[in-house]
């Protein structure tokens, strides 16, 4: 069964989709698309949840990153249309964020594990890249970032070196800083998971 014919999704809703399955120019165009599609989602969350801007923007980002993951493992089943299943992700989110928020006020002197701060860490602190570099050795670091891919290699080493995601979004042909912090947030992460498994 076809779940790309129902009539729950619009055109422009399966060419999304299939964009998102290929590999290389056309997948990332199609996670471009979806990306500022629903961009407004961070405006909603700002004043709806009266959430910052940057928590509504981390948030909406983590939300397209488990979408592409989804539709590129073909978990996504197209049962709703693009916009209400993007949305049930983005609100998922928001409680789990909301619920972290309450726990970490209740808890005032707790330990955390490296992992845990790593998921903590806003673009306004160290970068995840400098931490590992100063609790690892470097080779370990090195072998983690051929393992993540050329791509997101590349960009993390260039964030790292200091560049803003719109230099980066220049220098590796994105049309948007947006798309690049999406994208390093998402290398950031399969840095993360390696990382795990050591």
């Amino acid at each position: 069964m076809n779940l790309f014919n129902k009539p729950t999704l619009s055109t422009d809703e399966r060419d999304i989709i299939d964009s998102i399955t290929q590999n290389g120019a056309g997948r990332k165009k199609g996670e471009e698309r979806l990306f500022n599609r629903y961009a407004y989602f961070i405006k909603e969350a700002i004043y709806k949840h009266s959430l910052s801007e940057e928590d509504a923007f981390d948030l909406y980002s983590d939300t397209i990153i488990s979408a592409i993951e989804k539709i590129a493992s073909g978990s996504f089943e197209g049962r709703s249309s693009l916009k209400t299943w993007l949305y049930s992700i983005f609100h998922n989110k928001y409680v789990d964020l909301l619920r972290k928020k309450t726990t970490n006020k209740n808890s005032i002197h707790h330990t955390l594990s490296i992992s845990d701060l790593l998921l903590q860490v806003s673009d306004h602190s160290k970068t995840i890249v400098q931490k590992l570099v100063d609790k690892t050795d470097w080779e370990i670091l090195r072998e983690r970032l051929v393992q993540v891919g050329e791509s997101c290699r590349q960009m993390l080493l260039l964030w790292a070196d200091g560049y803003s995601d719109k230099d980066i979004a220049g220098l590796m042909e994105y049309k948007t800083s947006d798309v690049v912090k999406t994208s390093r947030l998402r290398c950031l992460e399969k840095l993360k998971q390696l990382y795990r498994k050591t």
